[in-house]
This record gives structure tokens, sequence and C-alpha cells, in this order.
């Protein structure tokens, strides 16, 4: 597996280094530019909705539209300005030009006195007002006097940027891959999640005998969501059997779920069983929380109107870690590695339900004879007869009874005695891709059918 990481980390790097720079938001030519690049990872088709279209009980917003913004202070310094770091204006903020006092201009300031050194994210996407965000030291440093004020921006009517990308497998059964791509400069609450959604896909295309169909979907956060639902909404409702939000997961801690509303999803358990016997470089135990109406766009596709089996695999979750919406939180806070890690997780998850079938046995009535299929050891002994696979045989002829699946089986297995306990090797766990594999064997001996 390190070797993969490097690989893969040495390729997600260009990808980050290009896309950090962009200025994005709900809206323009920054989130277009981050498809664009993405676009080469994965076939992106864009959707664009005019301003104004309404989904649901939301209205698509203005167009937004900034070129410069700054303020000059009375020594004739210029401070807050954009092109030195893009936090710096109030995203969506207005156009404005004037003077004025540094009493009047501390109104249109933002600043985090328990972070005097970070600069913080601050938006007004649905109220007209212009703002800038500064360092609280900076911001103590200011001395009386008129203050000259310039934002070029402009709303116009223009279209709310979609993007998705559908990957075909032999069933119409989704799986639906969700990520959103408005943040400028954040490194783990922004780019590490649609880096990995990317990379995602290009591990699945690989994916021989694919049996489910995986959705990519790029979109602003809770906007996005929404009027991505009012699109597909009705359609998800019928085909999607699982779904994960992917966000803030460039960080190298352990892992965190956040499980769907309905909490026993197959997203749920096939996320739980990844994550609890991860081998990869990241060992702590995971975190795993219940579902809450509050974070990101899990709680729109949750929502009780469409009710979604959507999770969220997270590395350190939004809002809790100290540089979360600020400019804390750039590339010294991810790792090219952990993003790559966190795309194996997220490729281990989907394998986990791409090859979970249920079976039924054709031979019920005792365990059928094994060794006249040679299926089974001609040497008998307990000390010798550690063989993963036979013990998988036995896994699947005593469990497919057509009520369970084989992840239901794999989770039993890990729960299974261990050899502290029976004194043998045989009770060894078995993950649902090995399982699927063991299953053939018993389909073409005539043993199993898939249900």
């Amino acid at each position: 597996m390190a070797a993969e990481l490097q690989n893969m980390a040495a390729e997600i790097r260009p990808y980050f280094d290009r896309l950090w720079p962009i200025t994005r938001s709900l809206t323009g030519e920054g989130v277009r530019q981050t498809h664009e690049i993405l676009s080469e990872i994965l076939p992106l088709e864009r959707i664009e909705i005019p301003s104004g279209t309404q989904v649901f009980d939301w209205t698509i917003p203005r167009e937004w539209k900034i070129r410069e913004a700054y303020i000059m202070t009375p020594a004739g310094k210029r401070i807050c300005d954009m092109n030195v770091h893009n936090l710096h204006i109030m995203n969506y903020s207005v156009g404005f030009r004037g003077k004025m006092q540094l009493e009047q201009l501390q109104e249109h300031l933002y600043s985090l006195p328990d972070q005097p050194n970070a600069i913080p994210y601050v938006t007004s996407y649905y109220n007209e007002r212009w703002g800038f965000c500064i360092t609280h030291d900076q911001r103590m440093t200011l001395t009386e006097g008129e203050y000259e004020v310039v934002i070029d921006a402009e709303h116009f009517d223009g279209s709310l940027t979609l993007s998705e990308c559908v990957l075909p497998g032999a069933t119409p059964e989704e799986v639906l891959i969700s990520t959103y791509t408005c943040h400028p400069s954040m490194a783990n609450n922004e780019l590490s999640g649609p880096l990995v959604a990317a990379f995602l896909y290009k591990c699945l295309a690989k994916l021989e005998n694919r049996r489910l169909t995986y959705r990519f979907v790029f979109h602003p956060e809770t906007i996005g969501a929404v009027a991505y639902l009012h699109l597909r909404g009705t359609l998800l409702s019928h085909r999607c059997v699982a779904g994960y939000v992917v966000t803030c997961v460039g960080d190298p801690a352990g892992f965190t779920l956040k499980k769907s509303r309905r909490g026993d999803t197959i997203a749920d358990k096939a996320a739980v069983h990844v994550l609890s016997n991860w081998k990869g470089p990241t060992q702590q135990p995971p975190k795993i929380y219940e579902f809450w109406p509050s974070g990101s766009d899990e709680r729109q596709y949750c929502s009780p109107g469409f009710n979604l089996p959507v999770a969220s695999i997270m590395r350190t979750m939004y809002g809790a870690y100290p540089e979360y919406h600020t400019s804390l939180d750039n590339a010294s806070l991810v790792t090219m590695e952990a993003i790559a890690e966190s795309t194996l997780v997220y490729f281990a998850t989907c394998k986990t339900l791409d090859f979970n079938r249920i079976y039924t046995t054709l031979n019920p009535y005792g365990e059928p004879q094994l060794g006249k299929r040679g299926l089974y050891w001609t040497l008998g002994s307990f000390k010798l007869n550690t063989d993963q696979r036979i013990h998988a045989i036995k896994w699947l002829l005593n469990m497919c009874d057509g009520n369970h699946s084989l992840l239901d089986i794999s989770l039993m297995s890990y729960k299974a005695p261990t050899k502290e306990v029976c004194g043998s090797n045989a009770l060894l766990p078995s993950d649902v891709d090995f399982l699927y594999a063991v299953a053939q064997e018993l389909v073409n001996a005539n043993l199993l059918h898939e249900k």
C-alpha cells in the first residue's frame, strides 16, 4: 500500500497546486475553472442553472464576479488585498468605492480575537453587504484617519454551475458521491473533498465487473445540493442505495463517520466495517457519530422528503479543528498522502458495496461434502488447517440462507472467537471482496445460488 499511496500522492499534488489559488464561490468563473481542471481526472458534464430559478424553497442567486478588492490606509499602504489572499474579501460582497474614517470602516471588518493571526472566512450570499476579513493582529494596528475602500465586484443574472459524472455498472442501482466546490483557499474543508472524489472515480473506473453505478456530483454547498435534488431527486429516490458526502479528508488524523439519517443503511454498515478494520497508515480507531441535521450536504440528501442513505466519511470533522473556516486551513494542514489514503478508504468502502450479494445455499441439510468437490483438505489436522478460504467456505455455506448478505457475514466473522479464545487459527475474519471471490467458487460448484 505504501507505494500506491506515494504514487497517488504524487499525482494529486499538481492538481492541488493548480486548484489552490482559484477564487471560488457559489457561482462564477472560479467554479467553472475548478470544474475544468477536475474534468481532466473524470469526464464531468456541466449543468448551468439560471439565476432566479426556483428550486424547492430556494432561488438560484445572481452570479458574482469579483475583479479587485483592497483598503488603502491613511499612510497610503494597501491592506486586505484579495490579490494577496482571497479570503480578505467577504465572499459575495457587493461592489463599493468610497472614503471613510476608521470608526465607520470597523463596521465592515471581520476578525477573530481568539485566533489573532487568522483571516476568517465570511460570506453574505443572500443579503447585500460589503466587507473585508482581516487578522485581528492587523486590525489592532489600524490608526485613526481616512481610509479608501475599493471593491470592484458585480452581481448579474448568470447561472449556478453543477457538474456530474455517471460511471455505469451492471445494474442501475447507484452510489452517490457528492462534494462541493465553493470555498476559496481552504485545503481540508474544500480541496481535499473534490480531489478524493475525482481520484476515487479513477480507482472505480478500473474495477472489473462493476455491479453498481456510481454518480459523482460537484456543486456549491447547500444551494447546490438543493438544486441537484430538484433536478435528480426523483431518480435518486428510486436508484440510490448508498451515498457519501466527501469533505474534510485531507488532514492526517484518524477517520470519522457521520451516519445517514436512517442510521442502519448499507452505506452506514459498509463504512463502519471498512473504518473499523482499516489496515492503512492511519490506525486510530474511527470516531462514529449518529446523524444530526447540521454540517454539510448530508442534511439535504437526508431531508425528510428524500431521506436518502447518505453518510459522510471524514478525517477531522468540520468545526472540530481550530483552523476550520480560516486562512489557517491551508496547505500545511493537509498532506497529499492523507488525501490519497482517504481515497483508498472510500474505494474500499465502494468495493464492499459493490461485492455485496445475498446467496442461498442449494444444499441446506447439513454441511455438503466438500472433499469430493476439491474444496476441502485431503489431510486432516486441527493444528495445520488454517486456510482462510476453507473457513470462508464454511461461513458461506452456513449463513447463505437468503437472509444474510456478504457484508452481514463479514461483520459476523470479525466478531467470532479468536485464536486466544478457541486455540485455533480457524476463525479468521473475511472481508466482503474475499467472500465474494469464494462465493463464486461455490456458485460454480452448484452449492450456492445468487438471490
